[in-house]
């Protein structure tokens, strides 16, 4: 087998849900070595998320997420709309659920899930806020917290984070710091 040539090639797609936010479908592909084999793949809109600094405290989103039946201390993020630029929903997003709006960083991107999402997440920077709220959507219930960057930091290092985003986001800002 060539290891040089990883791609698995898609001989038939099958659409086995489509809502609101995700599409799943089932791929028969055919692997390298010419085995056929089914991928479950749950294809997603893209997202942003927002490391938002306030001098020398980072902005968190305590919010409860029902897949893990918990709450959950997050920067704040949230999903494309068709047509969006990563910039525009990452003001749109930082003003919705913290109620601030900043000067906004391009840290990279990453893609959450890439063993069954196509789910890319776009993190941001984002300093000098000033308030500006707008509406939160209907189905969020947000708290805003403080933590000093260094806590936050400190956190992220030490896996306290149960969001990967929230930890990788502050990993990459910390980094960024230091160059």
């Amino acid at each position: 087998m060539d290891l040089k040539n990883l791609r698995e090639v898609c001989v038939c797609q099958e659409t086995i849900f489509q809502g609101r936010l995700l599409r799943l479908n089932r791929d028969s592909v055919r692997l390298p070595n010419g085995v056929e084999t089914t991928r479950e793949v749950i294809h997603h809109p893209g997202a942003v998320a927002i490391v938002a600094l306030e001098g020398d405290k980072l902005l968190l989103v305590r919010q409860y997420r029902y897949p893990i039946d918990q709450e959950t201390l997050e920067i704040p993020a949230g999903k494309l709309e068709p047509g969006e630029t990563p910039e525009s929903c990452a003001q749109r997003e930082l003003r919705e659920e913290t109620g601030y709006q900043g000067k906004l960083t391009y840290l990279g991107r990453f893609y959450s899930t890439p063993g069954f999402s196509n789910e890319l997440i776009h993190l941001f920077s984002a300093r000098d806020l000033v308030w500006a709220p707008l509406d939160a959507d209907d189905d969020e219930f947000l708290g805003v917290e403080r933590i000093p960057w260094v806590e936050a930091i400190r956190k992220a290092q030490q896996g306290e984070f149960q969001d990967a985003k929230t930890a990788l986001g502050i990993l990459m800002q910390a980094g960024k710091t230091r160059d």
